[in-house]
């Protein structure tokens, strides 16, 4: 299948509108404004609202599918335990994710951590001391939206930041969404090659070493089709960054029991599967090679913009609060050994799921949940219905609620991102900080270590070397040390 756009897709990818967004990027300090101008919260609660009646994610208004751009409400007191804070930076506020690019070799070799959130992208040196990361350069884009989870490839040194069409003062009805993709192989010197119009935009990732990317979310636009949930995945080509194609037909359709929804993100596991996390639960694909396609019940070659199914499906609702799942981890192949002893439960047969939700009720937001892709391997998760459902069956859960070092006080206790390393899964709680979890036995996730500042906004954690940092979205980054090993 070529690239060629339909009309409706051609309409969306035309105009002026990234015209107007690429003078504000190129712009420097000069474009610079605060992220919020006057009215603009009572324009977000709005929007809220608005996501909050299209169910994103979300079971009440605060969050709202991600439109969470007020200050955390600070707690009484920190609680900190098994690790402990060891630098940062406190000039990326509203910090939403981090990427770690290695340049150069030997005596020459320097580590950029690169920070996107509601400025833009920066990039800071942390080769001198991982602790204390230097500010080297930036792209300005006051009032972005979202770069949750900004996917680069390492090879080219491109960044790919994901435009939710809430940025910039829209809404999901009718606002732009699309990829600014970024040169980064002077990081002093970053520099906007192009952007592209694409249907979705709250996620972006790269598939097939970055010659693709799968775009996801958020709900849908007034355009799109009156059946679906929310917005599918469109492939884009970027094979030449400078001239993206986006593929017309959306993959991932049919996702809730046979309903076309919101597709939130996506996560390329060490084998090169792709797996779609949204409303509906959590689905794989092969992207390249020959597979067996359970679903067309034959032997064909995978692409990124036709892919195989593999395994998934949704979770099963009476262990968890919701059927919107935010994000996952698979550990395979070479992995294998980061999470539960594959010995005992195989190699790549269980995913690690994060459920986001926010309802009435601390205890009843989202939860880790931990499921097995046993009995998922010839597309039942393709073929569900509301009549005849299929779900996953579910090893363990956990949630931050009652759990020591949480602010009882608190109502922002959903999950977000994590990360996996020797059995330890780090994941962020928003207000209720970011959490140490021992996953080895998966049937019982322990607590070993958090931390949680009194103003804490967690988003999204990466081990990196010895250090775990932390995108807060309130205090810009964290460095920390883990100290109960």
């Amino acid at each position: 299948m070529s690239p060629r756009t339909s009309v409706t897709v051609r309409r969306l990818l035309q105009g002026g509108g990234a015209v107007a967004t690429a003078a504000v990027l190129m712009a420097g300090t000069a474009a610079a404004c605060p992220p919020e101008p006057p009215g603009a919260q009572t324009a977000q609660a709005g929007q809220a609202g608005q996501a909050a009646s299209e169910g994103e994610g979300t079971g009440g208004g605060r969050h709202a599918g991600h439109y969470h751009r007020a200050t955390a409400a600070k707690a009484e007191s920190e609680a900190i335990k098994g690790v402990r804070r060891v630098g940062g930076v406190t000039d990326a506020k509203g910090a939403i994710s981090l990427m770690f690019i290695d340049y150069g070799h030997g005596r020459h070799k320097r580590t950029i951590m690169y920070a996107t959130g509601e400025f833009g992208l920066k990039a800071y040196d942390v080769s001198a001391d991982p602790r204390s990361p230097k500010l080297v350069g930036q792209l300005n884009m006051p009032g972005m939206w979202e770069t949750e989870d900004t996917d680069y490839d390492p090879k080219r040194k491109i960044i790919y930041l994901s435009r939710d069409p809430r940025a910039f003062g829209g809404d999901t009805k009718t606002g732009e969404s699309g990829i600014y993709v970024v040169d980064a192989s002077k990081p002093e010197n970053l520099r906007h090659i192009t952007y592209v119009k694409v249907p979705a935009g709250h996620t972006t990732t790269c598939v097939n070493d970055c010659k693709y990317l799968w775009t996801g979310g958020p709900a849908k636009a007034d355009w799109m089709p009156a059946d679906w949930g929310g917005r599918p995945v469109w492939v884009t080509d970027v094979r030449n960054p400078a001239r993206p194609k986006v593929f017309e037909k959306p993959i991932d359709t049919g996702r809730n029991d046979g309903k076309t929804d919101y597709t939130h993100d996506i996560q390329v596991d060490s084998d090169g599967v792709a797996w779609a996390s949204g409303r509906g639960g959590v689905r794989g694909y092969h992207t390249s090679g020959r597979h067996y396609d359970p679903v067309a019940k034959k032997w064909r070659r995978a692409t990124a913009y036709d892919p195989v199914p593999y395994a998934g499906g949704g979770l099963d609702e009476a262990t968890t609060n919701s059927t919107f799942m935010h994000n996952s981890y698979r550990a395979t192949g070479r992995t294998r050994n980061q999470a539960a002893d594959p010995r005992r439960w195989g190699n790549g047969k269980l995913i690690y799921v994060t459920e986001e939700t926010f309802n009435d009720g601390c205890a009843n937001d989202g939860l880790l949940v931990i499921a097995s892709l046993e009995g998922s391997y010839r597309g039942e998760g393709w073929r569900s219905t509301p009549q005849d459902p299929f779900r996953l069956r579910t090893v363990g859960t956990w949630g931050v609620a009652g759990k020591e070092g949480s602010d009882p006080k608190s109502l922002d206790c959903s999950a977000h991102y994590l990360d996996v390393r020797d059995g330890i899964l780090v994941q962020s709680f928003y207000a209720q900080g970011t959490r140490f979890l021992d996953v080895r036995d998966p049937t019982n996730p322990r607590q070993v270590a958090y931390y949680r500042p009194a103003d804490a906004s967690s988003w999204q954690p990466y081990w990196h070397g010895k250090y775990v940092y932390v995108a807060d979205n309130t205090r810009g980054v964290d460095v920390l040390e883990p100290t109960f090993r």
